[in-house]
């Protein structure tokens, strides 16, 4: 009988693509994982693992096996979770991913509410670029995620949370500073200042500015949003934020905040989770209390 903990060790050593890290992330000894890997090739008659001296690769058939271990590990989950939601719905362990651009600005406005008004549910918060959250929340690591909405997420279950305007950061002497709002032709031939790759957002300020003739400063690409505000701030250049990141943060005296005229920029803000996923009603239970704490966030 081949076991759950066998499959574990397996989608460990496909992530880690190293023997120590694998047994480090499943809490056992190196001599313990890479014989229970032997036994199970041993029982399955397959080489799963490409051994070499220095790296560990997973063989064909291995990469094969490893999704299926994925699929049957993610329906243990589900089976373990549905059980605890038998017994109160609203309890146990939620283990959400946020994006570095989101975080630290939504999470003051919504945590106060989730712990108050779910407070038999532990929150866990885990904040990641996109392309590893979704990987993390398909493998079973993560329940949740709230992020912004991407065509390529729609093999999950979306809720969609709020929609995000993004505005535009200059600095007091800059040429745009004055005016109460912006239009798309202000953007022309603008150099905009941007994030590195790997952020959705950049992604999605950039693909408005460019479409409206603006060209990206690329002598320098930020790490975060804090980056680019000081950035703006000392007149480096101008650039796109979201009014989230633009609550409460810098004096006007050192940056200007500038909405849009429509048609404005934007982000789709969502929460997404696996489909099928065991605990459904906590998950409506967040979206309530998500949608319900940002109301008015936006209103000019």
């Amino acid at each position: 009988m081949i076991k759950i903990r066998d499959l574990e060790y397996l989608t460990a050593i496909a992530e880690y693509k190293h023997f120590g890290h694998a047994a480090e992330a499943c809490f056992v000894s190196q001599p313990t994982l890479s014989g229970q890997i032997q036994k199970l090739e041993q029982r399955l008659k397959l080489t799963l693992i490409e051994r070499q001296p220095r790296n560990v690769m997973l063989t064909p058939a291995g990469k094969q096996l490893v999704q299926q271990a994925r699929q049957v590990l993610n329906a243990a989950n589900n089976f373990e979770e549905a059980a605890k939601a038998l017994l109160d719905p609203l309890s146990g362990d939620l283990h959400i991913g946020l994006i570095p651009t989101l975080a630290p600005y939504i999470l003051p406005h919504i945590m106060p509410a989730l712990n108050s008004n779910l407070a038999k549910i532990n929150f866990y918060l885990h904040e990641n670029r996109t392309q590893d959250l979704l990987q993390q929340l398909e493998a079973g690591k993560l329940d949740i995620l709230i992020l912004p909405w991407l065509p390529e997420m729609a093999r999950f279950e979306r809720y969609d949370l709020f929609i995000e305007p993004l505005v535009m950061a200059t600095s007091p002497s800059h040429p745009l500073a004055n005016k109460t709002k912006v239009t798309f032709d202000d953007l022309h031939n603008q150099k905009i200042l941007t994030l590195e790759d790997g952020h959705c957002l950049r992604d999605q300020a950039m693909g408005y500015c460019f479409s409206a003739g603006a060209e990206e400063d690329d002598s320098f690409r930020a790490t975060s949003l804090e980056t680019l505000r000081y950035m703006v701030a000392s007149n480096m250049g101008i650039t796109l934020l979201p009014q989230l990141a633009t609550i409460n943060y810098a004096p006007q005296k050192h940056i200007h905040y500038i909405p849009f005229e429509s048609p404005q920029p934007v982000r789709e803000i969502s929460l997404l989770c696996r489909a099928g996923y065991a605990r459904m009603e906590s998950v409506s239970a967040v979206v309530n209390e998500v949608r319900q704490a940002v109301t008015g966030l936006f209103d000019e």
